[in-house]
């Protein structure tokens, strides 16, 4: 079962995924017509991750390593896993069911959000 401070640590998490989110689907409605649809879903995506980052690192997931360099590079592994899982699902959502570039970037977001928490909570930000 999760301690209440993991749970504390999921909600933060949960609402700093929505801010990304929006910061996502919004980047993506403004770049979709200007941009071929996966390099638009891919800027998008890049720009949820500075917002992501940054939220976490200093509020969401405060965490007491001090290995800050390190960390980095781990939470960019943890980036590209969750791009990974992220544009798979987009593409099929695209090409395969023949969605929209907006609805197939909303799809393509909650597959990965469990993987980046767990990810993200007991290794890049863990927590003493």
């Amino acid at each position: 079962m999760l301690t209440a401070k993991t749970r504390a640590r999921f909600l933060r998490f949960f609402v700093v995924g929505g801010v990304g989110f929006i910061v996502q689907i919004g980047s993506l409605a403004l770049l979709k017509s200007e941009l071929r649809p996966s390099f638009a879903f891919s800027v998008a995506f890049a720009l949820s991750v500075a917002t992501h980052y940054s939220l976490n690192r200093f509020w969401a997931l405060r965490s007491v390593r001090r290995d800050s360099a390190r960390q980095l590079l781990e939470y960019l592994a943890t980036v590209g896993v969750s791009y990974l899982i992220n544009i798979s699902v987009f593409k099929f959502c695209l090409h395969g069911l023949g969605l929209g570039v907006v609805e197939s970037g909303v799809l393509a977001v909650p597959p990965s959000t469990l993987v980046v928490f767990l990810l993200l909570n007991y290794r890049v930000f863990r927590h003493a």
